[in-house]
């Protein structure tokens, strides 16, 4: 049986930056896992992360969660070294 950690490893991207999509989109961690994957064999699909990436820290800093913001924001740190096309929406 295929593990979360396996299908985690498989998509490319780490635990955090999974666990972000699948709070944006309301998705278990697995299928926030394979939507990963696809969105990065996409042409924009990493601007589409981000711009998730981006409205789950936005949400958590209206709610006052600034441990979770920073959470967050440290994932999108480390997602925009690994696909800095996301940054400019390429």
């Amino acid at each position: 049986m295929i593990s979360l950690e396996d299908c985690i490893g498989m998509c490319g991207l780490t635990e955090d930056e999974v666990s972000a999509i699948a709070e944006h989109e309301h998705l278990s961690e697995v299928s926030a896992a394979a939507l990963a994957d696809y969105l990065l064999h996409l042409p924009k699909g990493a601007h589409v992360i981000k711009e998730m990436m981006r409205d789950d820290i936005r949400h958590a800093i209206r709610s006052g969660d600034t441990y979770h913001a920073r959470q967050l924001i440290a994932a999108m740190h480390h997602f925009l070294q690994e696909h800095p096309d996301a940054a400019c929406g390429q």
